[in-house]
């Protein structure tokens, strides 16, 4: 059966074949009417449109980049968080007929600028997604405002007004998973940081020390140890945790990575989870229920806020106002099996 062409959905629809592209890519000024007339033709006809087409058409390409460090480049990669990012901006870049240019980037390549306007160039990319670090690079920033390319950051350190990102509440969240510790009768609360280059995860620092002090607990640098973000990272500060003369009795990593790697340790180690230590993590990958004890955790709702990152982007290239800069998705907290009461020998 012979592929639809646009003609044919201008013909059976009684409208231009500008008016079937307007609608196809979500044009804005279009009539509601018109909008469900040709709607419904495109799906009678299983109509798709043809990208290299509409590109030759117009001064669009169709095509947004999402920009992320490369997992790849570490010893231990923990690729959970940049899969979901790709998948939620995946699923509206389809609805939205655009393609998306998957670019891993090495954030501290002193060439980056350079090779980041080079493919906004060649592949004439019309926005950008910026997960962190890559977010947080002020000169890469500049170097895409020169250009004049739209860009939505994904959980930038610094979230401004008038700045297109999407972020979470984390150090609410933070604050509110510490406390939660603290209520079980933990007093010896470990915190493991982040890659400090990711300026996001402060933020889940400053919550770790909120709920210390909504607990009327005191901070002891001794219990915070600084990872990279890996599985790997997670299981050299749990050792430096566990082996010191009076250990935690939990321990609060600020991404599940690291957080699952404390847990093996601590099974290396002969601990019990929860009875003998309590392991909470930040994001709820697949990984944490599929573990055990499964890991209580703080759900960051990665998926949708590279979602809404690609419809803020959307309305940017359509020179639509965006009404709600920056947007804050909520985090939430997923209490499983690896945290319990403090076992009364270990205060």
């Amino acid at each position: 059966m012979r592929k639809a062409t646009i003609d044919d959905v201008a013909k059976m629809a009684g409208v231009s074949i500008k008016t079937v592209s307007r609608v196809v890519n979500n044009e804005p000024n279009v009539r509601e009417s018109t909008q469900q007339a040709v709607q419904k033709v495109v799906q009678k006809l299983n109509y798709r449109p043809n990208p290299s087409a509409r590109s030759l058409a117009g001064t669009r390409s169709y095509l947004i980049a999402l920009l992320y460090d490369d997992p790849d480049l570490y010893e231990n990669p923990s690729s959970n968080y940049i899969v979901n990012i790709q998948q939620g901006a995946l699923r509206v870049c389809k609805s939205e007929n655009y393609g998306l240019v998957i670019h891993p980037c090495n954030y501290r390549d002193k060439d980056l600028n350079i090779q980041i306007s080079a493919l906004i160039s060649h592949s004439k990319i019309d926005g950008l997604i910026l997960a962190p670090p890559l977010c947080d690079q002020k000169s890469l920033l500049a170097a895409i405002s020169k250009i004049g390319t739209p860009a939505v950051l994904i959980s930038p350190g610094n979230v401004v007004d008038t700045q297109l990102s999407v972020t979470t509440n984390d150090r609410d969240a933070c604050s509110e998973m510490t406390a939660y510790l603290a209520s079980l009768g933990h007093t010896r609360i470990a915190f493991i940081t982040g890659n400090r280059d990711h300026e996001a995860l402060e933020r889940r620092f400053s919550g770790y020390k909120d709920g210390l002090r909504k607990a009327g607990l005191s901070y002891r640098k001794r219990l915070v140890v600084e990872g990279d973000n890996s599985f790997g990272s997670g299981e050299e500060c749990a050792r430096k945790l566990l082996q010191s003369k009076t250990p935690p009795t939990a321990i609060f990593a600020c991404n599940d990575d690291m957080a699952t790697g404390v847990i093996r340790v601590a099974h290396q180690m002969g601990l019990k989870i929860p009875e003998d230590l309590s392991v909470a993590g930040f994001d709820d990958i697949p990984l944490t229920q599929q573990i055990y004890p499964a890991l209580t955790t703080i759900r960051q709702p990665v998926r949708s806020m590279a979602e809404s990152a690609v419809e803020i982007l959307m309305d940017q290239v359509r020179s639509k106002p965006s009404t709600d800069r920056p947007r804050t998705a909520k985090a939430e907290l997923r209490i499983r099996e690896s945290t319990a009461k403090v076992n009364s020998g270990a205060v």
